[in-house]
């Protein structure tokens, strides 16, 4: 094998870790999976904190099946509700809800405190680190 395929397969070794103890967190502290803290994530980052079930699934790359069974459990939750597009009925969104947006807070400091922990557990700091580039 080589360097670079070497370096390849700890890399996805070192994210699947990562992901694995996140998930569990998650799933032990706050009752969400890891998808799902990334849904209520995407939607409150998203305009008026909605997007159309494809645009979600995309944003997630999940297929359109798993995304429907993970917002249904959302709702379930009262965490998203969903909405028809008033310009196309058959357009779903998933709209975060105000108990989302607080399930998401409590969760994300959690989330940020064990990233970070995990990030230097496995010396990637230098990895993740960002770089601003001048554009001049």
């Amino acid at each position: 094998m080589s360097r670079k395929s070497d370096s390849w397969l700890k890399l996805i070794q070192v994210i699947a870790n990562v992901e694995t103890e996140l998930g569990k967190l998650l799933q032990a502290q706050h009752g969400l999976g890891l998808s799902e803290y990334r849904a209520l994530e995407i939607l409150a980052r998203s305009p008026d904190s909605e997007l159309r079930m494809q645009e979600l699934a995309s944003h997630l790359h999940l297929n359109q099946s798993s995304v429907s069974r993970m917002v249904e459990r959302l709702e379930r939750g009262g965490f998203t509700l969903r909405d028809l597009c008033p310009d196309d009925k058959r357009g779903v969104y998933t709209v975060l809800t105000d108990k989302g947006r607080a399930r998401l807070e409590s969760a994300k400091i959690d989330y940020e405190k064990a990233l970070d922990a995990a990030i230097k557990e496995y010396s990637c700091e230098k990895l993740l680190a960002v770089k601003l580039v001048s554009t001049k």
